[in-house]
């Protein structure tokens, strides 16, 4: 009986420290540690800098007052542009920090914490970065700022997006698509990721867990916006998903060295569409489908966790490159507000940061190790000036084009999880 008891106490022993053999996994949560008190000493001694908090503010009182026709929600920046879970989200902050902006760094300074250990969890759970690399997730100043001292609402749609990207690592394609548009319905810049989440969801899932995991998706938005499409629905889907917003070519970070009457045309626009969509195509059939013989070729099987966050990080990467403008508030653990253009319009799509997909994707290159810190620095170093130049502008497109063309020549590798095991089983 000794003996036995014994036995079972063993395995006990060994798993209690067993996060603590993992080298990557602890050096993760003293990096949380070390931010979460960065993020502290911010609030507490960098000045807070207003730019969206009273139109937030005004545009949620409008809302909680009664008014349900988005041409009445206003700030003083302007008309409400983002969808109802914008309002359902800072009404609640309203009401637990009654509108001051301290509490809310406070509370906002939680959401940075979680944001992160989400996107730490992905990165540890993929295995792509070395341990130490993770830093890199943390040295953005940036988004730091867009967090506590910006307290935008990208910080909500991302932690979002965020939580849907860690809940595809276990293929729960209903649950992310729950998620996901929870993130659009904050958002709609979030949509970038939706062109590379199809086509996994394609080689995952047959065409009927396809079209429910997409109703589950629908669903949530004609919830969240119920309250105003049984009201006026023009008014609020013309305002809550615009299409034909119209950036100021001063502010553009990466087509700054572009004349403005070329910048602001319909062709320069239309020309980077087809780039988009030739981009997206393109890697869709040579890189994320080339091991099934091409994008038109199903898969039907687990997809390995890597495979997934590079499609979604790179697709997302592609629209980047794309954009005729990304613009400074936006650049965060997530954001960078491009507008890819259809018809000459222009429409907020894509989520991306340096600290957050970069490094991911540099690691997914065959570039040596100091190449990639270089780029990954310099793309840092160009969102630093301010305001952009040509110079600026310019080094950040090659910077993306350098990055892009590392994933296009990168080896691909095998995206499924069955076949590789059962080929070691065999090989055994």
């Amino acid at each position: 009986m000794a003996l036995k008891s014994g036995r079972k106490l063993q395995p006990s022993r060994s798993r209690r420290p067993q996060i603590f053999k993992n080298p990557k996994a602890a050096f993760a949560l003293a990096l949380i540690f070390v931010d979460a008190l960065l993020v502290a000493l911010i609030i507490a001694y960098v000045p807070y800098t207003k730019i969206d908090w009273d139109a937030y503010m005004s545009q949620v009182t409008g809302f909680l007052g009664g008014e349900r026709d988005y041409t009445n929600l206003k700030g003083d920046t302007g008309p409400l542009v983002y969808p109802a879970g914008f309002l359902y989200i800072y009404s609640a902050i309203r009401f637990i920090t009654g509108g001051e902006v301290y509490p809310a760094q406070i509370l906002f300074g939680i959401l940075y914490t979680i944001n992160l250990s989400i996107v730490i969890f992905i990165y540890v759970k993929t295995e792509v970065l070395p341990w130490w690399a993770l830093i890199l997730l943390s040295l953005s100043k940036r988004v730091h700022s867009i967090f506590v001292l910006r307290l935008f609402n990208d910080c909500f749609a991302m932690t979002l997006l965020h939580a849907a990207l860690a809940t595809l690592l276990y293929q729960k394609w209903h649950l992310g698509l729950i998620l996901f548009s929870g993130a659009v319905s904050i958002k709609m810049n979030v949509l970038l990721y939706a062109p590379p989440l199809l086509l996994l969801m394609l080689k995952a899932m047959n065409i009927y867990g396809v079209i429910s995991a997409l109703a589950c998706a629908a669903l949530v938005q004609i919830l969240v916006g119920l309250p105003f499409l049984v009201s006026y629905p023009v008014a609020y889907i013309s305002g809550a998903f615009n299409l034909g917003r119209v950036f100021i070519h001063f502010w553009s970070v990466n087509f700054k060295f572009i004349p403005e009457p070329v910048f602001v045309s319909k062709q320069f626009a239309i020309s980077l569409l087809i780039a988009h969509l030739g981009l997206l195509a393109a890697f869709a059939h040579y890189k994320w489908c080339r091991h099934e013989g091409g994008l038109f070729n199903s898969g039907l099987k687990i997809l390995k966790e890597e495979h997934i966050m590079t499609t979604l990080f790179a697709g997302n990467f592609i629209g980047i490159v794309c954009a005729r403008s990304l613009h400074y508030q936006f650049y965060s653990c997530t954001n960078l507000e491009p507008c890819v253009p259809v018809d000459a319009l222009m429409y907020e799509l894509t989520p991306y940061s340096t600290s957050i997909a970069c490094p991911y994707l540099l690691w997914r290159t065959h570039f040596p190790t100091l190449l990639r810190l270089i780029l990954f620095v310099g793309v840092e170093l160009c969102w630093n000036v301010y305001p952009s130049n040509i110079y600026s502008s310019a080094l950040l497109l090659c910077l993306h084009l350098l990055i892009l063309w590392g994933l296009w020549s990168a080896q691909s590798q095998y995206p499924y999880v069955e076949d590789e095991l059962s080929t070691r089983k065999k090989e055994k």
